[in-house]
């Protein structure tokens, strides 16, 4: 069936350095699969967390009401497991605490009939690289219009 984006974080390659992605399974209630079906979800503002357990959980996404739900709807902002090997999640606990990574989710999507969430290493961009970056793509946008100053 291939790949049906939901939602992309655009906001995470201009705040963030983006190193080395994973794609994971999600754990999700009904009401949740429905809306996200619906294409209505947003993770701009949310963040990646693995606890002392070594269970990585993604926070602060927020999924709207399920409309045709009743009152078994879920929570619009709890925190969701995410499923990962143990191989995966030791290596990135491992560079998180000796290169000062953070874990940010950049996508959501559905693989066949499955919910997966990409989740990227990253590391903090200063306001000057923002402005660097910014400045790379004014010249590459000139350049493919032909607009040469």
């Amino acid at each position: 069936m291939g790949v049906k984006i939901i939602v992309k974080n655009s906001r995470a390659g201009y705040d963030y350095f983006l190193e080395e992605k994973y794609e994971c399974g999600m754990s999700l209630l009904g009401t949740e699969v429905k809306s996200l079906r619906l294409g209505k979800a947003m993770i701009n503002e949310a963040f990646v967390a693995i606890d002392s357990k070594g269970e990585v959980w993604l926070q602060n996404m927020t999924i709207p009401h399920y409309e045709f739900g009743n009152i078994n709807n879920h929570s619009e902002t709890r925190k969701r497991k995410l499923l990962l090997k143990r191989e995966e999640i030791k290596a990135i606990e491992k560079k998180m605490a000796t290169k000062g990574y953070t874990l940010i989710p950049t996508a959501l999507y559905f693989k066949d009939s499955l919910v997966k969430c990409e989740i990227a290493l990253a590391k903090g961009k200063k306001l000057y690289d923002k402005r660097d970056t910014a400045a790379k793509k004014d010249v590459e946008r000139k350049l493919r219009q032909g607009h040469f100053d």
